[in-house]
């Protein structure tokens, strides 16, 4: 059983259906991407999994349980955590402050301050700034910190949700070496991204969304060869 099955969900706005029989897998270790144009339901996609939205049918099974219906704590408390479209990190709060809530849930004491010390490892321009409010922050640095934060929860399961939106490019080509990083320590990755090169080199397998239902799914070398695909999304 893979760590992470989607099976036919259909989540609705209102009366508008936002995603129209999703069915994806994810296996624990991987990194796998969501890919598509704006309003494709890739970020309704992630909110149905971490319990923000609720699908009307369907089901979302995690680790081998049902978790459709749980409320959005109850998940975290599960293992998937999530680093939302555009970041969100506590603007009047300090770097160490915002990291500390990603560990509400957690009661392991030095687990924390072991897990704080690796998250300073990745980025060390937390470090640097452990004591600066995030609101004083570049964008790059707040989506380090929206990163850490939801590694500071100790998931299972992390979904990035457009990691590289509105930063300086040296800046997403750090995040997305630390993706890899966080990856190769052993970190299972759900990663929505409007930016498809990104997205399909660090992943191993994707998804292409097109109005609310994915219509490919491959390899992500094969997706980055698919005229289709690069017509598309990677603009060659």
């Amino acid at each position: 059983m893979a760590l992470l099955e989607v099976d036919g969900i259909e989540t609705y706005y209102g009366n508008i259906k936002a995603l129209k029989g999703v069915s994806l897998t994810v296996e624990e270790g991987e990194i796998v991407t969501l890919i598509g144009s704006n309003g494709a339901g890739k970020s309704t996609t992630l909110r149905t999994i971490s319990g923000l939205a609720h699908a009307r049918t369907g089901a979302v099974h995690f680790d081998g349980k049902d978790i459709t219906a749980l409320p959005a704590q109850e998940i975290v408390a599960l293992g998937i955590a999530q680093s939302p479209e555009g970041r969100h990190t506590f603007q009047r709060m300090t770097v160490r402050e915002n990291l500390d809530l990603g560990a509400y849930l957690r009661r392991d004491k030095s687990g924390i301050s072991d897990d704080m010390d690796r998250i300073f490892d990745l980025f060390p321009r937390l470090k640097e700034r452990e004591r600066q409010k995030a609101g004083t922050m570049s964008g790059g640095e707040q989506q380090m910190l929206a990163i850490g934060r939801a590694l500071m929860a100790k998931p299972k399961l992390l979904l990035l949700d457009e990691p590289s939106m509105g930063i300086a490019p040296i800046l997403v080509d750090r995040i997305y070496e630390t993706i890899q990083e966080i990856n190769r320590q052993g970190m299972t990755i759900l990663l929505v991204e409007q930016n498809a090169n990104y997205a399909l080199g660090v992943s191993k397998r994707g998804y292409v969304l097109e109005t609310g239902a994915v219509a490919l799914s491959d390899d992500s070398a094969k997706l980055r060869t698919n005229p289709e695909v690069q017509k598309a999304y990677l603009g060659t």
